[in-house]
């Protein structure tokens, strides 16, 4: 893996630069670059038939020691389950199965020993944006790529980790290099601390509502600040999950005590002298000082409120007690009109209030808030109550790892009491690509990061929000704070 190093007679270089130089193979001109890759990341969904591709074109794997694969997008979250819910989901799970031990590459399954192997491991099976940090393959200072737009989550531990598209997929397959277009930069800093009970998805949240959903087109943006170094590292993945709904590709953050804590340990990272020696050139990751970025934005992390969306684009968003704005205060045509269409979707008026909208299905999971960390704050909101009558809620953990944790602290025990139904990990009801989809027309509050038309089901309504808001919401049958959720 490349470690950054700073050419003779640089001047002060941001956390991405570092990363990107170091990563540089050659200029193919147009400010493209070909770079290596360090790690790569599959899953089912969209690994598949970028396999058969390359075996079709007679190629080989370049370097399956550097390739992880896990089943998250349509195997089955159902109790017990051993494979998809249908018979399609069912092949494609077998498909990789069989690719990922014919080409030789680690695939990360479902079972119950956790022995982790140079082969991988059953029992280490989950989405592959939570299964990256918790392994330690997600380590500071390195370039890792998948087929899947979150991939900016693992940003979050100094990594220069961005989504690729399925013709990219394949040239990684067969060169561990892929060819990029340089990026603008931008800073964002969340200045002072944040106010109790807000979390990281309401400051990613309010951001995309104050800046707007294209904000980040063409940029790599890093997070920073007070309220930034506050976050745990599963806040941090949160954030930068997210960034990718600001419109950019790379969200960061950059590595420091919290991080080398966090990765201490784990099974793919360094370990004895070998980690301590790593250290010193994660920390010369940070941004140096005088460093410049393209833009630069500035948030008063006080200012933050608990955070919760109310039409079909994650910029459509605020306070949870707030009124849902009214498209005629738009003077651009073209934004009123995509308001107004939202607004019908979600069979909302202008004006109305968001706490006093009933829900019918609450989903806790995804790729951004299905860590043990947003299990806890769940759970912490539903002890010792129950989901409100008519309401069918769901805690979906984010991998094996998290399900066990979760078991072994009473979680689990605590979600089953409240009635929440405690399924297997995947991506479920995120994108519903397994099967597990919203009701045309029922209301849903969900900790995952899209609400486009149609993302939960087709006519699904959906609400992002944070794990306390949802398990609120799930025991007060309408959208509410976790100080209101029995009230």
């Amino acid at each position: 893996m490349s470690t950054p190093r700073s050419p003779a007679g640089a001047g002060p270089r941001s956390l991405f630069d570092k990363l990107w130089s170091s990563h540089v193979i050659a200029s193919l001109g147009g400010g493209a670059d070909l770079l290596q890759v360090d790690r790569h990341l599959m899953h089912e969904l969209t690994g598949v038939e970028a396999v058969r591709v390359l075996e079709a074109r007679g190629l080989p794997v370049a370097s399956p020691a550097q390739t992880f694969a896990t089943l998250d997008h349509v195997i089955s979250t159902a109790p017990g389950r051993r494979a998809g819910d249908a018979g399609w989901s069912t092949t494609m799970v077998d498909a990789m199965r069989a690719q990922m031990a014919h080409h030789a590459i680690p695939i990360f399954e479902i079972g119950a020993d956790g022995a982790f192997s140079a082969q991988g491991a059953s029992g280490a099976q989950g989405i592959v944006h939570v299964i990256g940090p918790e392994l330690g393959l997600s380590l500071p200072g390195t370039t890792l790529v998948c087929a899947d737009s979150h991939t900016c989550t693992h940003g979050a531990l100094g990594v220069l980790a961005f989504g690729i598209g399925s013709t990219e997929l394949v040239h990684v397959l067969a060169t561990q290099t892929v060819r990029q277009k340089r990026p603008r930069t931008m800073r964002v800093t969340f200045d002072g601390p944040l106010r109790d009970g807000v979390t990281a998805k309401d400051m990613i949240l309010h951001l995309i509502g104050m800046l707007g959903a294209a904000a980040g087109t063409g940029h790599a943006v890093e997070y920073a600040g007070e309220a930034v170094r506050g976050l745990s590292i599963e806040g941090r993945l949160t954030l930068c999950n997210l960034t990718i709904e600001l419109g950019a590709k790379y969200g960061l953050v950059a590595p420091d005590d919290t991080t080398f804590a966090y990765l201490r340990g784990r099974p793919y990272a360094p370990k004895g002298e070998a980690f301590e020696r790593a250290l010193a050139d994660w920390r010369a990751l940070a941004t140096d000082d005088g460093a410049t970025f393209d833009r630069e934005v500035g948030v008063d992390a006080a200012e933050i409120r608990m955070q919760v969306t109310w039409g079909t684009s994650p910029e459509h968003v605020i306070a949870i007690d707030g009124e849902v704005p009214d498209p005629a205060g738009q003077a651009d045509p073209a934004r009123r009109a995509a308001m107004q269409r939202a607004l019908d979707y979600m069979g909302l008026h202008a004006g109305q209030r968001l706490d006093e909208l009933t829900v019918d299905r609450v989903f806790i999971g995804s790729c951004t808030n299905s860590r043990i960390e947003d299990l806890q704050a769940a759970a912490r909101v539903v002890d010792g109550q129950h989901v409100a009558d008519g309401v069918k809620a769901w805690v979906v953990p984010g991998s094996m790892s998290v399900a066990r944790e979760a078991e072994q602290q009473g979680l689990a025990d605590v979600f089953r009491a409240a009635g929440f139904e405690w399924r297997e990990p995947g991506c479920s009801m995120c994108v519903g690509a397994n099967g597990d989809v919203v009701s045309r027309g029922e209301r849903c509050v969900s900790t995952s990061n899209r609400n486009f038309v149609g993302r939960q089901g087709p006519g699904a309504r959906t609400h992002l929000a944070s794990p306390a808001v949802a398990a609120a919401s799930a025991l007060a049958g309408r959208i509410a704070a976790p100080d209101a959720a029995v009230s």
